[in-house]
């Protein structure tokens, strides 16, 4: 039997292998229900802190959630038949929600990614029964993830049978979140402020609207990177991975932000290995630029808010990037510690950022209304 014809029915145990307890007949129930654990200030000057969603417990990361609802509504809807390929771009994480929903309904996975990409990721994508795709250059205006999208395009004409998920503009991957909503508003009771990053702007949406649904006055706060174009800055390249765009996705829920903060890569890279080395918890690009901004929240709100932080994927992708030295002296991210407080800018356009900042007004870019279609 190969892999694409692999399915949740060929791994049902024997009934005399059936147990009692938390267990899990089929793959797809170990995504979710992941736990959220208390972080104090990573700066440690204070008592305050943030509740961690830690997503990196799916065992490929956040996107699982979404790889595997973007593939279920798909089926239902015939847009994927039994067995054809799935072909979509990816820097990472959602590659690997994908080869999981390959494995559970039976496609092959055709990931397209850039020269960004860590090794280590893409062997694991190769290893999962994914084929990986890289591009050689990126777009003249658009970059790495508009030249991955091109690469998209052309492979799904040689394949018309294949279905393209384009999770950048797909509303179903804003709906994929709601259960992560869901999971929150059951584990803390109540949530005053939620930290996303944002990438294709699906979770910050998705959870967002879940949680509002409980809680009306939520705010919602963005993390982005410098050198994203997301929130009106110019696009330049970035090291960091998970978050920022260089293009406009139209995920991206604008009227839903309270302020966005941009974070470079060197504050990034010091504030995961804080967490690594007092809390032992820690993850990538996006989780040290979400615990950034969190800490400051907790210092700087009253003392009774209840701010949650969504940690996207644990640490084990970023061993040659985040926490190796000479890949870190290569590119100058060490002994760079972020300031105690972030630049305030009145308008996103006002200047180009290089360090830690933010925002209170949020303007929309590509002049729609902000809301997801």
């Amino acid at each position: 039997m190969t892999h694409s014809t692999l399915s949740q029915a060929t791994f049902l145990p024997a009934p005399n292998q059936l147990v009692s307890g938390p267990t899990c007949q089929f793959l797809a129930q170990l995504v979710g229900n992941t736990p959220v654990v208390w972080t104090p200030d990573v700066y440690r000057h204070s008592e305050r802190g943030f509740w961690a969603k830690l997503e990196g417990h799916n065992p490929g990361g956040i996107k699982d959630r979404v790889g595997l609802h973007l593939v279920r509504r798909a089926r239902e809807r015939g847009q994927l038949a039994p067995g054809a390929p799935i072909i979509e771009s990816t820097s990472g994480t959602l590659g690997l929600g994908l080869a999981l929903a390959g494995v559970v309904y039976g496609h092959p996975v055709i990931l397209v990614t850039d020269p960004g990409m860590e090794p280590v990721m893409r062997n694991l994508l190769t290893a999962y029964g994914a084929r990986v795709v890289v591009v050689e250059r990126p777009h003249p205006s658009g970059g790495w993830q508009q030249a991955r999208r091109d690469e998209v395009a052309a492979l799904a004409h040689r394949h018309p049978e294949a279905f393209c998920p384009d999770q950048y503009h797909n509303p179903d991957t804003v709906e994929a979140y709601t259960g992560l909503a869901l999971e929150l508003a059951g584990q803390l009771g109540r949530v005053d402020v939620l930290v996303c990053s944002v990438g294709t702007g699906g979770h910050s949406a998705g959870v967002a609207r879940g949680l509002r649904q409980f809680f009306p006055r939520l705010r919602l706060v963005g993390v982005d990177t410098v050198g994203s174009t997301i929130f009106g800055q110019p696009a330049r390249p970035r090291l960091m991975r998970g978050l920022g765009s260089s293009i406009y996705p139209r995920n991206v829920d604008y009227a839903a932000f309270s302020e966005v903060h941009w974070v470079a890569a060197a504050e990034a890279v010091w504030v995961c290995r804080q967490l690594a080395a007092a809390r032992f918890i820690t993850g990538g690009w996006s989780v040290g630029a979400v615990a950034l901004v969190s800490s400051w929240l907790a210092r700087t709100l009253p003392d009774d808010s209840r701010i949650v932080a969504i940690f996207p994927d644990g640490p084990q992708r970023y061993a040659d990037t985040i926490y190796s030295d000479s890949y870190c002296r290569r590119h100058d991210l060490l002994g760079r510690p972020p300031a105690h407080d972030p630049d305030d800018l009145a308008d996103p356009t006002e200047r180009e950022v290089v360090r830690w900042s933010r925002c209170a007004t949020i303007v929309d870019p590509t002049g729609s209304s902000g809301e997801c279609s």
